[in-house]
């Protein structure tokens, strides 16, 4: 007993530390090799905290069979999530409403024609050919001026960015699937010291002279980019094509202002009952008290160093939930200590009584924790945005506090328990 409280000992030691490093509010400024955790660990915020733009959308399903349509409107999300991510915006909300609309927010980002501009394009790739005899009504910037080839966007692999080294400038390479392949060698072959031209939405972006027959399968698309445009490009051709047109219906810019002052009322509010909490643990439990507030500030700096680790996203009702859980691990505290005080009026000693509390107690603790996982489970599943924030931090809560009630304070009891036996230590009396 004494060897596994010795390890429990030293196992909470080095997960507080390690909690605490994570939690300091500019995180760990540590490196290992090229992997910097100063600047990921940190609280995202969410659009009612943060601030930010919030974009709604209407996909045109109206040509998609009902069958068809969540399918297709999941492609949409699925593609703008990617989209956004690689253009570096963190921590974006993506969720439907109705039956074709989708609602994008996106937590401090207050330029977002960029993001816009991501969104709503197909990213249609055709590669043309210089025609034999072209048009003269029409100008060389013209996708009708080109002929065509058969060689599109759904003949691409993997769009990637490198720099010249000749010029120092970023061109985007292309690598084709093995029918694109075979379709570029014979364009290629074809238009020797003649131009062929890339369309990206019926736009020309670049319109190269073949030098030679190229037959591996790999093109590089040059012209006058920035590090930006390229990366753009890039995106977009990795992303492909929405599986429906969608359109930009409305965009409103959310203040962080009534936000913020919500928060800190919120967390005035968590202080006030956090220090109620503790006088209350104290006043009824003394030793036991102050060894249940100790793991109770072990708790809050798990929870909020997990919150850094994987990361999630905090919205009022994501705070509301931690308070919550806050609770929760309170209330496993008093379900315990009452469980002793039976245990020691039937006549048991403390150490056997202490034991006995936390066994009898277990049944009640987990069956209330379980349930309240399954109700988070259930949420994340069928809720959207707020709500799967609100499910997942309570969750995280619950599952720290079951370990903060049953580990912590348990093995801070049993190291006072080594060096005493006097139950007026604890504030509990037998007969």
């Amino acid at each position: 007993m004494q060897k596994n409280t010795f390890l429990l000992t030293i196992l909470i030691i080095v997960i507080t530390i390690i909690s605490a490093l994570v939690t300091w509010p500019n995180g760990p400024d540590l490196n290992f090799d090229q992997i910097n955790l100063h600047k990921e660990l940190k609280i995202h915020q969410g659009l009612d905290l943060k601030g930010g733009t919030q974009l709604t959308y209407q996909a045109d399903v109206s040509k998609i069979s009902a069958g068809e349509k969540s399918e297709a409107i999941q492609g949409v999300i699925n593609i703008i999530d990617s989209r956004i991510n690689q253009l570096g915006v963190t921590e974006p909300l993506i969720q439907t409403s109705g039956e074709d609309k989708i609602i994008v927010e996106l937590p401090g980002v207050n330029d977002i024609s960029q993001a816009i501009d991501l969104i709503g394009k197909t990213a249609q790739l055709q590669f043309r050919a210089e025609p034999i005899d072209p048009n003269p009504d029409l100008l060389q910037n013209d996708i009708n001026w080109w002929a065509d080839t058969g060689l599109t966007g759904a003949n691409l692999k993997k769009a990637d960015i490198e720099i010249d080294p000749q010029k120092n400038t970023p061109v985007v390479t292309l690598e084709f699937n093995d029918q694109g392949k075979e379709l570029f060698a014979t364009l290629t072959k074809n238009n020797l010291q003649k131009r062929i031209a890339i369309f990206l939405d019926d736009l020309l972006i670049s319109a190269p002279t073949v030098q030679a027959e190229i037959t591996d399968g790999n093109a590089i698309i040059e012209g006058d980019f920035t590090v930006e445009d390229a990366k753009n490009l890039k995106i977009q051709l990795n992303s492909g094509a929405l599986p429906v047109p969608v359109k930009l219906i409305g965009q409103s810019n959310v203040g962080a202002t009534l936000g913020n002052e919500a928060m800190q009322r919120s967390l005035v509010a968590g202080l006030i009952g956090l220090f109620l909490i503790i006088i209350f643990l104290l006043l009824n439990y003394r030793l036991p008290g102050l060894l249940a507030s100790m793991a109770l500030g072990i708790y809050i700096l798990i929870s909020i160093s997990i919150f850094k680790l994987i990361p999630v996203t905090i919205t009022l009702a994501g705070a509301a939930a931690f308070i919550l859980s806050i609770g929760m691990a309170v209330d496993a505290n008093i379900l315990i200590f009452e469980r002793t005080k039976e245990e020691l009026r039937d006549g048991k000693t403390l150490r056997s009584a202490i034991e006995a509390g936390f066994l009898r107690a277990w049944p009640s603790i987990r069956d209330a924790n379980f349930s309240t996982l399954i109700t988070c489970l259930i949420l994340w599943f069928v809720g959207t945005g707020t709500i799967k924030g609100f499910a997942l931090t309570l969750a995280v809560g619950v599952l720290v506090s079951m370990f903060s009630a049953i580990t912590i304070t348990r093995t801070f009891l049993r190291l006072f328990l080594s060096s005493s036996d006097n139950p007026g230590l604890f504030g509990i009396k037998n007969k």
